[in-house]
């Protein structure tokens, strides 16, 4: 079995997988299954008011999950997949726990081929930083702490990820929620499809 099989069936089980992306390693689990979300937050040590991402392989597939206006949906179409988070209305199998009970989801679709086959494999998978809340994003494995590791069932190992956290973008009140990679060309963007 491959590691990518095994990260996958780990994630069927409940479990939480460390996988890389082209921002940062991340911490996956069944986005849709609300215990496994839980674990997320414990293994981070995240706020439960602080929403999780969920990553899919590609917009298409984001659409089975959420319901984009045409404009987020030309919006995603043009940066995804890419280092962008896009808030879009979720679709009620999304669990409140992972949206902070909020009616919207971050969706990302991870230019990172490795990150897109677990999403494939595994269906919606969460997308935050490996990582302790507040401690920096871990850009190698061995920079990921002893908890977060101890945490997870299985590690995609993909060597050294490039470092820049996604932008977080809503479209609908043209806002930068978070700013990293391709801010100037999303900014650039918003204004010309205002």
């Amino acid at each position: 079995m491959s590691d990518l099989d095994r990260a996958a069936a780990a994630i069927a089980d409940g479990d939480l997988v460390i996988y890389p992306t082209e921002t940062v390693y991340g911490l996956a689990a069944d986005a849709l299954d609300p215990d496994a979300v839980e674990r997320v937050f414990a293994a981070k040590g995240r706020d439960r008011d602080k929403p999780v991402s969920l990553a899919v392989p590609s917009v298409d597939a984001a659409t089975e999950y959420t319901d984009p206006s045409e404009r987020e949906l030309a919006f995603m179409r043009e940066f995804l997949p890419g280092p962008v988070t896009v808030l879009v209305d979720r679709q009620s199998m999304v669990p409140d726990v992972l949206t902070a009970g909020t009616d919207r989801v971050g969706v990302r679709v991870p230019d990172h081929e490795l990150s897109r086959d677990l999403a494939e494999r595994a269906g919606p998978i969460t997308s935050t930083s490996a990582n302790v809340s507040g401690e920096p994003s871990a850009l190698e494995v061995d920079e990921i702490g002893a908890s977060v590791r101890e945490a997870a069932a299985v590690i995609l190992d993909g060597g050294r990820t490039p470092g820049t956290e996604s932008t977080v973008v809503d479209v609908a009140d043209d806002e930068i929620v978070r700013e990293g990679a391709g801010a100037d060309a999303i900014r650039a963007w918003l204004a010309e499809h205002s």
